[in-house]
This record gives C-alpha cells, structure tokens and sequence, in this order.
C-alpha cells in the first residue's frame, strides 16, 4: 500500500524458524560483501551466484541462513546473524504468535445486541454491532468454507497493477446479519444502530484506522474499463453504500500508452477517480481506503437490515453515534439477536499470509493485546514476544515495531529460520504450512518460477520494501526484497529458510517483479541442489 512515495509491497517477505541451539556444526557465516561479486558461498551452486552478482544487486548485500529441519545441520549462512529489514516477513512474527495464541481453529463471533424491549414487532431501543476483529465478515467465504483471494489482492491495487477482484459479495455478512434480526422478530427498529467499535482503542497503520469492525477490508473497490480512445472510461463500485457514489474523471488513451488512476474523496462522500486508462488496460481496480469504517460499517448495515425487511427509523447516513452506547460491560451483557462466526484463524492466517494483507497482520496484534487484558494495539507486539519467547525463539534477533513489516523493522535470517523451524516442530505444522504463499503456485509467488521442478516444492513469506528514487529518473529502490519459509529438496530433505536482497536498484517498477523472481530463483536453485 503506497505511504507517500515509499511503500511495503505485497512482496517477497522471509521469516523462517529454526533453533540454532540445536545444531551440530555452526559454519561461519561468510563476510558481507556489497559491490564486490560473490565468488563462493558455501552451500551456494553457481545459479544461485549468477542471480546475486547481477547487477541490480552491487551495492547492496544478501543475507541467506538454510538449515536443515530433521538434522539441525546449516547449510548456508551468509550474513545471517546481521539485522537487515524483511519487508512482510514481519508478519510470519505477528501471525505465527496469534496462531500460537489462538490456535488455528479458534474464531471470533460479532453480535447484534439489542437495548429496549421488542413489542408488536418494534424494538424500542437500539440495535448495537459490536465489532471483534472478523477480517472478513463472511465476505470471502466460499461455498467450501474456506478464504477465497486473488493472487494480487484489492488492497495492493493502488500501488501494484494487476489487481483483481473475488466474486463473493462483500456484505454478505451483514446481510446474513440483518436476516437472523428479522428471524427474531424484530421489524421495526425505533431506536439507533450503533456500531460498538471499542474492543481496543483507537489505532492506525500509515495513517489507516485498525478497527474491529471490518467490512471489505474497510476499503470501497472501483473497477474502470476504457472507452474509446479520447473518450470517458466506465467505473463499477463495490460495495455500494450510502451515501458513495463516484464522480469518474478518467479518459481512454490509446492502446500501450501508461494507465494510472488515482482516487481521492474531500468529503468522505464523493470518490473522484482522475488520470487516465490506456484502450487495451482491460478492467482495472482502484480502492479508496475510508476514514471511518464504524460509520461505513453503521450504514451498510442499516441498508442491509432494510433489504431483509426491517424498519430503520434512525438517520441511515448519520456520523455513527458511538457517544450514547453504555460501558463495554454493559454491552456485554445485553442480550443477543443475531451472531456471526468468523472464518477458523487458519483462514484469516491464510488470507493475510497468502496476500500480505498488511492492516490484517495489525489487527491481528490488537487481537494479541487484547487477550492480555489491554486495550492498547502497542501491547500487542509485547504479548507477541512473550509467546514467541515461551516457544523458544531468541526474540533478541528481531526488532519489531509493528505486525505488517513496514520500513523500520529489523530481524536476521537466522531468526526467521528458527522461527520457522519452531513452526515446523508443532503438531498443526501442515496447517501453517499451508498458510505461506507456495512457489509458483499461488498468493505473492504465483508467477515465480512456476514453470520450473521447483514449484510448489518451497513455500515462503514475501517481503517487499520499495520506494521511488526521483534523484534519478523515477528509478525504483528497493531497501528489502526477501522470502522465508520452506523447502523440500529434490532429494527429499526439509529445510527451513530465509533469504533477504538487500538496497537494489531497477530501471522501473518491473524490477520488483524481477527481484521477486530472483529471489525465488535463489531458493529454487537449492531446492534442486540438495
């Protein structure tokens, strides 16, 4: 998601787990080598040497740790007890520990509590939704019950073109909602519908709320398809919600010509999409991220109970009336007339993991703070720790400062890999597995090296931080491009892994789909290797 000219891509991210307490022989780890061309690298064939020494890569460094999982033995160590940035590998930490926290199948239920009394039908008080960090709210469901996702998910789709949509209806939740209201009797709603989004206090990442009431990843989705050449574009919104609509600027040039769209709102009412879409761009997503999702989330629901036949007497687009609920514990006890169950975590981890979902990983560390009794998102990375800590990760090696992987961060590949390998050691193994994008196959990874015998035989975290170099003609600087998780070898070994480029430099934003696959290139080169 673009933070002004910098930003954490849905990227090539690396937290791999393994104890290196537990080794045998510990090699050395080879010095760090910046301009210089890497020559030999233990553990490294030529492939993988040709892919470093490209040079994208002089100025910067590489920090690689292979361990074997079975064996404990270190099969690469390169500059792997240094800090670098990992881009989202961040979010192996912040998942990996509300996993361990929650367990994979644990979810979380929204209910609809009432106030008041229902009488011929008319609820004579108010309707309350109180938000519990659902990410999905039923709007990614498939009809098997598990995530649906694109490979290249809405939320990059202003920084990263190729965005695409799922077909599920984002308010379906909601709608499923409003129904179990009417199945209770109610009609008529003479009261307010307020949306109690206290679980935790008020939180941000890049300036976006982390929120417990989620509808659509709090973003609203805008399709535009060219017209003729020289001509206004066509734009779909969705979810459509009051009171949204969209004021499209956007004109068709010709076939080739470079398709950007920006979209903007001055009242939080309007959407102006301004810019341009080439005539061969085919249907392209933009998202606008909204300001207040408890307000959003209020009147999608009220539009929702409408559609299910119940009655909203209450201003539909009204600014949501947080200031008349009661205590939280008073909240609490109200009685409940519909409930919704979230997706296993398993899922959620899934979605996050699979697209780098960046205000997921945060929500997941609000979730963390709030099981340790705080309401403070901040305590969150602190409970983190503590369960990484009781598992038997040396949190020493990392420095985090949030749960998604933005600049800042810092861990060494060693510290990935043990915490992979901890992972890999637990009886839900397969299950987190599952969770990583897979090689070629899909999430973050799907185009890379998918044409080769190493895909789908190394599964990783991606992590990406790129920004834009305006010093030199808009080139693009990419301080981390990184991948951790696993590798089964062609010779049936299993290894943990983390492997982070770091301070590239490309021509344009190609080179990060570059660095993506040179990256996977590395780990695909000791796949086969071993």
């Amino acid at each position: 998601m673009l933070t002004g000219r910098t930003f954490a891509l849905v990227g090539v991210a690396a937290i791999a787990a393994l104890g290196l307490a537990a080794c045998t022989a510990q090699p050395q780890s080879t010095p760090a080598a910046s301009s210089s061309a890497f020559t030999d690298v233990p553990g490294l064939d030529q492939t993988a040497l040709d892919v470093m020494n490209q040079p994208a890569y002089a100025n910067g460094q590489w920090a690689i740790s292979v361990q074997d999982i079975d064996t404990g033995e270190q099969i690469v160590s390169l500059n792997a007890d240094t800090f670098y940035e990992p881009g989202s590998i961040v979010k192996t930490y912040s998942i990996g520990a509300a996993w361990q926290q929650f367990g994979p199948d644990s979810t979380v239920v929204t209910p609809v509590k009432s106030t008041g009394q229902v009488i011929d039908g008319t609820l004579t008080g108010d309707l309350v939704l109180v938000g519990q960090g659902d990410l999905t709210m039923g709007g990614r469901t498939k009809p098997d019950g598990t995530v649906d996702f694109t490979n290249l998910d809405h939320n990059d789709a202003n920084g990263v073109p190729g965005a695409t949509l799922t077909t599920e209806d984002p308010l379906t939740g909601l709608n499923d909602l409003a129904a179990q209201v009417k199945a209770s009797g109610i009609t008529t709603v003479s009261g307010d519908v307020i949306v109690d989004d206290r679980l935790w206090d008020p939180a941000e990442l890049v300036g976006e709320p982390i929120t417990p009431i989620i509808i659509n990843q709090n973003v609203i989705d805008l399709t535009t398809t060219p017209g003729a050449v020289g001509e206004p574009s066509t734009t779909a919104m969705s979810p459509q919600v009051a009171p949204w609509t969209v004021d499209n600027r956007v004109t068709t040039v010709a076939a080739g010509e470079r398709t950007g769209i920006q979209a903007t709102s001055t009242d939080q009412k309007t959407i102006v999409l301004t810019g341009q879409i080439a005539a061969d761009a085919g249907p392209t997503v933009s998202v606008f991220a909204f300001d207040d999702p408890a307000t959003f989330a209020r009147t999608a629901f009220i539009e929702a109970l409408g559609r299910a036949g119940v009655t909203v007497t209450a201003d539909p687009v009204a600014t949501n009336p947080e200031g008349a609920l009661p205590d939280t514990a008073a909240v609490s006890a109200l009685p409940a007339v519909a409930e919704l169950t979230s997706l296993p975590f398993l899922e959620e981890a899934t979605y996050t993991m699979k697209i780098s979902y960046n205000r997921g990983a945060q929500t997941f560390i609000c979730r963390l703070a709030v099981a340790s009794g705080s309401t403070d998102c901040d305590d969150g990375l602190g409970q983190a720790g503590e369960v990484w800590s009781k598992a038997g990760l040396d949190t020493t090696q990392a420095v985090l400062i949030d749960g998604s992987g933005l600049p800042g961060n810092v861990i060494t590949a060693n510290s990935e890999v043990q915490l992979q390998s901890i992972m890999a050691k637990r009886p839900d193994a397969e299950e987190w597995r599952s969770t990583l994008p897979g090689l070629g196959v899909d999430g973050s990874l799907a185009k890379v090296q998918a044409d080769t015998p190493s895909a789908g035989k190394v599964v990783g975290k991606t992590g990406t931080l790129a920004s834009v170099d305006g010093f030199n003609d808009e080139r693009y600087f990419l301080p981390a491009k990184a991948l951790g998780g696993y590798i089964e070898t062609e010779g049936g070994r299993h290894f943990a892994f983390t492997i982070i480029a770091t301070n590239s430099v490309f021509d344009d934003v190609q080179g990060v789909f570059a660095a993506n696959d040179d990256v996977g290139k590395v780990a695909a080169s000791i796949q086969q290797a071993y």
